[in-house]
């Protein structure tokens, strides 16, 4: 039975690293029926938007996408694509695994750490204002249901996923509504999955102990903002955004796509690394029920680092973006 699937190639450099996934997706044999869209900011002069009503009506039909990085302006102009996104399908969950790979050096061996970020509500709602022309005004939205459907999903794929433990970060000490909130509801939901471990931390403290100790932590859920940042920080530890992928899991659909941006310094070169957006469509082939391709992606990928032979020039290689695909293809 074939699967349909949204393809979102993106700005700058995400044609280049979009492609190179389709390719080992399909090399893998699973029948996919490519359904491809655009959105970013090239989208903007013949639509008038970075995210057109097409490439939502695609995502509608098919329910899932996988989608290259998009240019977000700093400070000025629209709003991030992915943000829209986000909100539009409700992807309240946003599971970003970071794992160490063997033939890559890092300061840490064994890393095998997954954040779960909730993707729809804090500061990235988006309500601000200007008060008045010195003074600008940010408001931190947290809901119970946004609190209890994030905390219950990490839970929910600790036990699926056969992981030991959970950690809620937090800065409840500081902000006791919101973040108190938080820890509250994640402390009542760990009594129901006694099989797994819980505890909590402070965000600036849980930066501390993962640069010290990520051997100690499993799965962190987090709040939006800190997710963002720890997640970040977490890439950094097995080798940086190159190799991270990312899934976005809700309501009404699942967009699968790397955490790094859309590198537009190098596009068109064909040198930046597809790891993450690989590895991303592995995440999607799990979801869509395919976990022997999937697998079989991942296994692939950690050869081909693992050999050291075949690397793009993040890895300390000079292969380009597309001879690093075929001989992930090759492992497969």
């Amino acid at each position: 039975m074939a699967h349909h699937v949204t393809l979102i190639p993106g700005d700058g450099s995400g044609p280049e690293v979009i492609a190179a996934a389709k390719k080992v997706v399909e090399a893998t044999g699973v029948d996919i029926q490519w359904e491809e869209a655009h959105a970013g900011a090239a989208m903007i002069e013949k639509y008038g938007t970075p995210l057109p009503d097409e490439t939502i009506a695609s995502i509608r039909k098919t329910g899932v996408a996988l989608k290259g990085p998009v240019a977000t302006p700093v400070g000025t102009g629209f709003r991030s694509v992915n943000v829209a996104m986000r909100k539009t399908f409700d992807l309240y969950a946003n599971v970003r695994p970071a794992k160490t790979y063997p033939g890559v050096i890092t300061k840490f061996e064994n890393i095998d750490l997954v954040i779960v970020r909730e993707n729809t509500e804090d500061l990235y709602a988006g309500i601000e204002r200007m008060v008045d022309e010195d003074t600008a005004e940010s408001i931190k939205l947290f809901t119970r249901k946004g609190c209890e459907r994030i905390i219950r999903y990490a839970f929910e794929y600790a036990v699926r996923e056969g992981r030991k433990k959970v950690t809620a970060v937090h800065k409840a000490n500081i902000m006791k509504c919101t973040d108190g909130m938080f820890l509250d509801i994640a402390r009542e939901i760990a009594k129901e999955y006694p099989q797994i471990q819980f505890n909590d931390s402070i965000v600036d403290a849980m930066c501390m102990r993962l640069v010290m100790h990520p051997e100690d932590y499993d799965v962190l859920v987090c709040p939006n903002l800190y997710g963002d940042i720890v997640s970040d920080l977490c890439a950094g530890l097995v080798g940086g955004l190159g190799l991270t992928p990312s899934a976005n899991i809700g309501v009404d659909g699942a967009i699968f796509e790397p955490i790094h941006g859309s590198a537009p310094d190098i596009a068109g070169q064909h040198k930046i690394n597809p790891t993450a957006a690989i590895l991303s469509a592995s995440l999607m082939l799990a979801h869509l029920g395919e976990g022997k391709a999937a697998a079989s992606i991942e296994k692939a990928v950690e050869k081909v680092i693992d050999e050291g032979k075949v690397l793009t020039v993040d890895m300390g290689g000079t292969a380009s973006t597309e001879e690093f695909a075929e001989a992930v293809i090759s492992a497969l």
